[in-house]
């Protein structure tokens, strides 16, 4: 019996234990024909083809871990290409029909997603709220009088009511993070050009991003590993430069009482201080920021001459169908008409200036942690008064990528009186965004919300650790007996090791189990230009005292050698001299040791 929500550590193990691709797309069949928000799609991939997808990944690719999102359901915004669905951008005169996949979506498929369909959005994505399409607004899945948010609004929808895995959403002024906090998800807002733009439909083409909305930050940074990475037909794609965060002190930038605005919004007020006080339980050291110029930037985005981008983007079917266009986005777009040459270098000149000040800032922060969006509204709210209150929800988004920065939106809890969601986001300067992941998925846990319209769900698998100082402390992967709940995983926690995080290794390593092994044991070795699944692992901090003594106790023909993960880092772990591993059995198929075990009962 699958979950309400598709996350996949659940969706993984329903594999294992025999459901089918197959099967798991007439369940998403079934869930979409009994949705109550006719809204969400605006054209569902048709069930025959579905059935189809669903077959041909069994066909090429027959075992659950050959791929690494084998069988996973996806919803994509209509602004995105998926070739034989047509792309609207929420616009039916503007439709074409692609003959090709966008980069991101061709790079899922690849890894084993099936699409289920195409998701309704602000019209060419100028909203932050859902309502400005001609096919319907998507409600919040917790009270359909309220606003979804936008402009992914479909998307988030489809993810949080159980239809996708995840989804794909765009984001230019927080498009890929309000709708994630109207609905009890997690919103991956990567670095600008992290995450090709090429067939996506432009907003404002410079600061455009493709998002990702997930159950679980673990989730979300998976799927965007899998979709990221340099693109040359992408003029703004961009090689990656990962950063890291400090270890020991971490210092985490709250708003000063001048600079907080909630709109009326008590329960969005009294979740904040709560996640305040969550990262300050976590060990982080909590630093007033000031927030003036990065509000100052974030007004560039509309009041600015960025507008005159989302005219450029659109510029040669304004001109013929400008009739077509949701009279609020058409007002938008035309605001464009009044700006300059002169206003565009005006423009440019000034956000400089505002980020030499943002720049002070970041001197007193590593991380920001705010608001995702500061209330929200009712649908007939919203439609009454358009422009106004849909700028309202942008006061702590906008900035973000005109600043060149990386973003992860997470749940933080329901206002007691309304029972609405609200989220919290944590932002960094470009190319942290694996560095924001442990303390997202912390933040995520520590408000105990679960995930999408299952409030009351217990986030699955191991959490990413946020390890505010790590003393000295030294990383050590394990594959086999010493996972958590493993025969000797007490040699680890015993001296005080700490678990960091669960995650895999790089894909050219396979996995063996070693025969007469007490307790049993597998044997890890790397095989440079293979490709496999990557395997399961986990990385420990153990005492630098402990570490020594621990090593010295590895037996043969075990020992200890860098592992390269699937990040890239290489990690001092457990390996196998290769002369073990002749005859033993290959076990790299099953994805790790866990698995394997399972399938020996």
């Amino acid at each position: 019996m699958l979950p309400t929500i598709l996350d996949l550590s659940s969706l993984h193990a329903a594999y294992q234990s025999g459901l089918t691709p197959l099967d798991l797309v007439e369940t998403v069949i079934a869930r979409r024909t009994a949705s109550n928000d006719p809204a969400i799609f605006i054209t569902p991939t048709p069930d025959e083809h579905l059935r189809a997808a669903a077959r041909d990944l069994m066909a090429r690719a027959p075992e659950p871990n050959s791929l690494p999102l084998w069988g996973v359901p996806f919803a994509v915004k209509d602004n995105i290409d998926v070739a034989g669905l047509p792309t609207t951008a929420g616009c039916p005169a503007y439709a074409y029909h692609p003959g090709t996949d966008s980069t991101v979506v061709a790079r899922l498929n690849a890894a084993g997603a099936i699409v289920i369909g195409k998701t309704n959005l602000d019209q060419f994505a100028t909203g932050l709220n859902g309502t400005r399409s001609p096919h319907g607004a998507p409600r919040s899945v917790f009270d359909p009088d309220y606003i979804s948010g936008g402009s992914s609004s479909g998307s988030a929808v489809a993810v949080a009511s159980g239809l996708a895995s995840f989804a794909l959403g765009t984001d230019t002024a927080g498009s890929g993070r309000v709708p994630a906090a109207f609905n009890n998800l997690v919103g991956i807002k990567p670095t600008p050009g992290l995450l090709p733009n090429t067939g996506v439909v432009p907003a404002c083409r410079s600061v455009d991003c493709v998002t990702i909305f997930a159950a679980t930050v673990g989730d979300g940074v998976a799927i965007r590993k899998v979709a990221e990475g340099f693109d040359v037909a992408d003029a703004f794609s961009r090689h990656a430069r990962p950063i890291s965060l400090p270890r020991t002190g971490l210092r985490i930038g709250v708003l000063e009482r001048a600079e907080r605005e909630f709109f009326g919004d008590a329960g969005v007020e009294r979740l904040y201080d709560q996640a305040i006080e969550s990262v300050k339980a976590l060990g982080a050291t909590i630093v007033p920021f000031d927030y003036g110029p990065f509000r100052e930037a974030a007004a560039l985005l509309y009041e600015g001459p960025w507008v005159a981008e989302r005219l450029a983007a659109v510029e040669g079917f304004h001109v013929t169908n400008a009739a077509d266009f949701d009279p609020v986005v058409r007002t938008i777009i035309e605001g464009a008409k009044g700006k300059t040459a002169v206003d565009a270098f005006n423009g440019r000149y000034k956000l400089e200036e505002l980020r030499r000040e943002t720049d002070a800032e970041w001197q007193k922060a590593d991380i920001l942690l705010l608001p995702t969006a500061p209330t929200t509204y009712t649908v007939a709210e919203m439609q009454a008064d358009p422009i106004v209150l849909n700028g309202r929800l942008g006061r702590y988004t906008n900035f973000v990528n005109l600043l060149d920065c990386a973003a992860i939106a997470v749940p933080a809890g329901f206002d007691t009186e309304s029972q609405l969601p609200a989220g919290m986001t944590l932002i960094a300067p470009a190319f942290a965004d694996d560095a924001l992941a442990p303390l997202a998925d912390a933040l995520h846990r520590a408000a105990a919300s679960g995930m999408g319209v299952d409030r009351d769900r217990h986030i699955p698998g191991q959490s990413v650790a946020f390890v505010p100082s790590d003393d000295g402390f030294v990383p050590i992967v394990v594959v086999g007996a010493h996972l958590s709940g493993m025969p000797l995983n007490h040699q680890l926690t015993a001296p005080g090791g700490r678990l960091l995080k669960t995650c895999r290794t790089a894909q050219d390593y396979r996995l063996f189990a070693l025969p007469g092994t007490v307790p049993p044991k597998p044997g890890l070795i790397r095989e440079p230009g293979f490709k496999g699944p990557g395997l399961e692992v986990e990385v420990w901090l153990m005492p630098p005292d402990a570490f020594g003594r621990f090593v010295q106790n590895i037996p043969d023909p075990l020992g200890i050698g860098k592992v390269t993960l699937d990040d890239g880092s290489a990690v001092s772990g457990f390996l196998c001299e290769a002369h073990a591993v002749r005859g033993a059995e290959d076990i790299t198929h099953l994805g790790g040791w866990r698995t394997y075990l399972r399938s020996q009962k």
